[in-house]
């Protein structure tokens, strides 16, 4: 991959912790908060998915919230609004992983770049929080062209910001759906396989598999 010129990062369970967010939900519900953060994001994909299928596009800020709407009421759990806002003010705090800063630090050298389904609203906090936003060039949201991950005008809109060739580009993901979409759009991938699950079946051929971060930094 010596023509790589950009290396582009997935935020949500690449960079950061999405079950981080559990302890939040543990605290208003007890015994429930893992099982919530589960539902939570597993929700939050599919609405994002089906919207995108549907043509009724709304932001990852909706998404977000409808998914976790529909996770308290799955588990019968009683909330208010001001529970919801705390949840999601939450999600605006996620933690990363152990290694992120470190192998972020690692390739300054390169230009490095976030593309995520999240908007800037979400994403601007969060990086900030966790002190990442400096170690990147570009922050790239499918929001700016309302088109979702994986489709293909996605990844287009995010090599039109880069300014490189696809083949100048290794985008990493710990999310099989994105990773496929990358390697379908033709940019060099590396799949950051935290949970050890097989490879999705969509005839894609992955460049690098890693079980965290820390790969990046071995070739």
């Amino acid at each position: 991959m010596t023509k790589v010129k950009a290396m582009v990062f997935d935020v949500y369970g690449t960079l950061f912790d999405v079950h981080s967010v559990q302890d939040a939900c543990e605290r208003y519900f007890p015994e429930k908060g893992k099982s919530i953060s589960s539902v939570w994001r597993t929700k939050q994909l599919e609405y994002a998915f089906l919207r995108q299928l549907m043509g009724q596009y709304e932001p990852f800020t909706q998404v977000t919230k409808d998914a976790l709407h529909y996770s308290l009421e799955k588990h019968e759990c009683r909330y208010s609004d001001a529970v919801v806002q705390d949840l999601l003010q939450a999600y605006n705090q996620l933690q990363p992983y152990e290694e992120t800063k470190q192998v972020l630090h690692h390739f300054q050298d390169r230009k490095l770049a976030v593309f995520s389904n999240g908007p800037q609203t979400m994403l601007e906090p969060l990086l900030q929080h966790a002190g990442l936003t400096e170690y990147f060039n570009a922050v790239v949201s499918v929001d700016e062209i309302k088109a979702y991950k994986p489709t293909t005008a996605a990844y287009a809109y995010l090599l039109k910001q880069l300014g490189v060739k696809r083949d100048e580009v290794l985008f990493l993901s710990s999310n099989g759906w994105d990773i496929n979409g990358a390697a379908n759009f033709g940019f060099h991938t590396a799949w950051i396989n935290r949970n050890n699950v097989p490879a999705d079946k969509l005839g894609q051929e992955l460049d690098k598999i890693y079980h965290d971060l820390n790969g990046l930094k071995e070739d």
